[in-house]
């Protein structure tokens, strides 16, 4: 390794001596002294120390960031686990709803079958006349002029009891003269346990309010009509649709034709349904020619 450069300095000592205004110089001691310095380059002042508080500082600044990464990253976690759990909920709900919906029908459908007329026709015993008529024998159903009636005993809306008319090849009854509306009035009073155990008959006014049809289609004959004191109404207070379906009944009143009722088509009634009844024309009875 190569030896230091070495710096070589003067220094350059006079003295003087006052005495009066005399400069007196001195002995040999008088002339310059030279000292000779060596300085090395190697030879440095020691640097001062480097202040570590901006590394600190650096330090403390990289934590913190950290932190605020992981604050804000444990927050979408958070947000993205209850949002999972109230997706979950909902989803849950609905399978329930739907599932108890499923239950309902299931029930209502084992209840109908189980309760309905057989829709099963049964056989008349034959005839000993030659062409004599047969009426169609169906459990449930009585028969009336020429028409059979069911009197259902499910509380059903106005459109599901005419639903469940046509499954049994029928629709909710439409009322042709004064003598059926006697025949039905009698009817309605004995299978009726309570004041409100009205029936839904086939008249409405959901097209057009005012204007009553029957299920038919056919328009409301004035002068069959057969409304309570009052009736209709179109009554609001039960549904803002107003009243536009036809129930008829009364129990503990004196016996009076004019029982007919409007009421909201949403509210549970039973129901009269009617068909005709068939006419079967007879062979020749057994054993004859």
């Amino acid at each position: 390794m190569p030896e230091a450069e070495v710096l070589y300095s003067d220094i350059k000592i006079k003295i003087k001596r006052a005495r009066g205004n005399t400069d007196v110089a001195t002995p040999s001691t008088d002339e310059p002294t030279y000292s000779e310095v060596k300085t090395s380059k190697a030879q440095r002042p020691a640097e001062l120390p480097v202040s570590k508080q901006p590394a600190a500082s650096n330090r403390r600044s990289g934590v913190t960031s950290e932190r605020v990464a992981l604050l804000v990253l444990s927050v979408l976690l958070a947000a993205a686990v209850i949002a999972l759990g109230v997706t979950l909920h909902e989803n849950t709900q609905t399978k329930k709803s739907l599932q108890k919906s499923q239950d309902e029908a299931k029930n209502l459908t084992e209840i109908l079958s189980k309760r309905e007329p057989s829709k099963v026709e049964q056989p008349c015993k034959p005839p000993s006349v030659r062409k004599e008529t047969c009426p169609s024998c169906e459990d449930g159903w009585e028969p009336h002029g020429g028409k059979l009636y069911f009197f259902s005993s499910f509380t059903l809306s106005w459109n599901e009891s005419r639903r469940q008319c046509k499954s049994m090849r029928g629709d909710l009854v439409v009322i042709n003269s004064e003598k059926e509306q006697r025949f039905l009035e009698s009817k309605v009073r004995e299978k009726m346990d309570e004041p409100e155990e009205k029936f839904w008959i086939g008249l409405t006014d959901s097209k057009k309010e005012g204007e009553w049809l029957w299920v038919d289609d056919t328009q409301l004959d004035p002068s069959l009509k057969f409304w309570l004191e009052g009736e209709p109404d179109n009554w609001r207070g039960e549904n803002p649709d107003g009243e536009n379906c036809v129930r008829m009944g009364e129990k503990n009143k004196p016996k009076d034709l004019n029982i007919w009722v409007d009421k909201s088509c949403k509210s549970p009634q039973k129901s009269i349904c009617e068909k005709p009844e068939k006419k079967s024309m007879s062979l020749n009875p057994v054993g004859s020619d």
